[in-house]
């Protein structure tokens, strides 16, 4: 994976009171990694520590994770820690409270091609990162055999738990900017069933507001698939996610919040009974050929909440789905059996499509989210581009990256784009280079200009990411197409 390639700087030298190494020798660092995801972590191992065993090691650094003293010590950088908590949650099971029990049933560790027990000492290789030379054990995370045996509760306890006070301040900030000061923390206190509704609508407003975006999966921590908790720190850092990043950040929140939810799937002309069995089938196979008519059961997600008896479908995806949030009878008809099933009206580039949700069991979209979360690993090229999500989507723009090889293979794929906009009646304009130098690429950074940098800055593991799905030699333009007009101009 690409993410495997990233090698983040080794630790500083610690401050003092720190156990150091007084012999002058070479620190022993211990890098840490999934073998299906990006999540990395590279951390100085204290002195002694030379003959632990990975059962030792991973007890001591990655049960019990230190994480105070391995920031004062400068042992560890604040992203590696950020990483190695999500480790954390990759190797170890929680109860429903988030504490941690015993490793995974049928997760390995691998040193190279090697297996590792958890009683062997793993070998450490001299290395280089720039003047400084270390004793570098690296251990690779396989979790090829491990199951859907997440405690999705705990894990959500556990999420919060490592930041309280980022995602408190998330909330609250989120209720004053939308009600003002005073309102805004009487909401907080959700003492009604109106305070209840009312602080729900407001955080999945926000939610919605945030961008429909794929690109933050090629910048910063290049995340394929965002976790509740990652997604709503991406919409506080201005970006956002997907529909199902979405939905999770939102439950991720209002669980924490006492507010009882269900995921709800749907997707495109899904009118008929949901084919659970055969949904399951898949994500034990990952076998996805011939299975496109069951796969538009789970093409979009939503959330149901039981709020004080009633039913409140809430769907705070954004891009060219309507923000939703819909309480008692007008919910329970597009819940209904599928005689009586009510869609909601979506427009897509060239037409509009009945989009049908559905309630279901909840290890189906668990399920799928744990592995698109890492063992589905081409989640971030699917979305992109078999998805056809492109970069960036609104009621009022589409961004699409456009890979190629040869100068014919680019005027190929931009031609197919401007014939679906002609045919659409919409403006679009293509560049063969990464840049959003044309008329439309102006506009739409003067309207988004927060977007329009994450898009710019994704393009080297965009590529990275599309040739090793593809093939090697690709280089990459950008188009940018209106899917609506300023006010009081007509189409082109």
């Amino acid at each position: 994976m690409a993410g495997h390639n990233r090698r983040p700087a080794f630790p500083e030298f610690p401050s003092a009171g720190c156990k150091v190494n007084q012999l002058n020798q070479p620190p022993r660092i211990l890098r840490i990694a999934d073998s299906y995801t990006a999540h990395t972590a590279t951390l100085r191992l204290d002195a002694g520590d030379d003959d632990l065993t990975l059962g030792q090691l991973l007890d001591k650094y990655l049960f019990h994770l230190p994480r105070e003293r391995l920031l004062h010590c400068r042992a560890i950088t604040p992203q590696s820690l950020t990483a190695l908590q999500t480790l954390q949650d990759l190797v170890y099971a929680c109860d429903d409270l988030g504490r941690l029990a015993g490793i995974y049933s049928g997760l390995a560790f691998r040193q190279g091609e090697a297996g590792l027990e958890l009683s062997d000492v793993p070998a450490a290789q001299l290395t280089n990162a720039g003047e400084n030379s270390a004793s570098l054990i690296e251990i690779t995370i396989d979790r090829t055999d491990a199951g859907y045996d997440r405690n999705w509760a705990g894990f959500h306890r556990r999420r919060w738990a490592n930041e309280p006070e980022f995602f408190s301040d998330f909330v609250q900030t989120t209720m004053e900017t939308a009600l003002g000061a005073s309102d805004g923390r009487a909401v907080m206190e959700r003492d009604t069933t109106e305070s209840r509704l009312k602080f729900l609508k407001v955080l999945a407003r926000r939610i919605w507001d945030s961008e429909f975006e794929n690109y933050s999966r090629f910048v910063g921590p290049k995340l394929m698939f965002k976790t509740g908790n990652e997604t709503v720190r991406n919409i506080a850092a201005g970006a956002g996610g997907i529909c199902t990043e979405k939905v999770q950040a939102l439950k991720f929140l209002t669980d924490h919040y006492g507010l009882e939810s269900e995921y709800l799937i749907g997707g495109p002309d899904s009118d008929g009974p949901l084919p659970a069995s055969r949904l399951r089938e898949l994500l034990q196979t990952f076998d996805f050929r011939f299975a496109k008519r069951y796969m538009r059961y789970w093409q979009h997600a939503a959330l149901l909440y039981h709020l004080d008896g009633v039913p409140v479908l809430v769907d705070a995806t954004n891009g060219n789905i309507p923000f939703l949030f819909l309480a008692g009878p007008p919910a329970e008809r597009l819940l209904a059996d599928a005689a009586d099933k009510q869609s909601v009206p979506v427009r897509m580039v060239e037409a509009e499509e009945n989009y049908y949700y559905h309630q279901t069991p909840q290890d189906i979209p668990l399920n799928l989210f744990f592995a698109l979360e890492g063992w589905l690993t081409d989640t971030d090229m699917v979305q992109v581009f078999e998805n056809e999500l492109g970069l960036y989507l609104s009621r009022d723009y589409y961004v699409a990256p456009l890979p190629y090889r040869t100068e014919q293979g680019y005027q190929r794929l931009a031609a197919d784009y401007y014939a679906i906009a002609r045919r659409a009646g919409f403006r679009c304009q293509a560049s063969a280079e990464w840049n959003l130098d044309t008329d439309l690429g102006h506009e739409f950074c003067g309207v988004n200009p927060t977007a329009a940098a994450g898009i710019l800055a994704a393009k080297d593991h965009l590529l990275l990411r599309y040739n090793e799905w593809d093939v090697p030699g690709h280089d990459a333009g950008l188009l940018v197409m209106r899917l609506s007009q300023p006010t009081g101009k007509a189409r082109q």
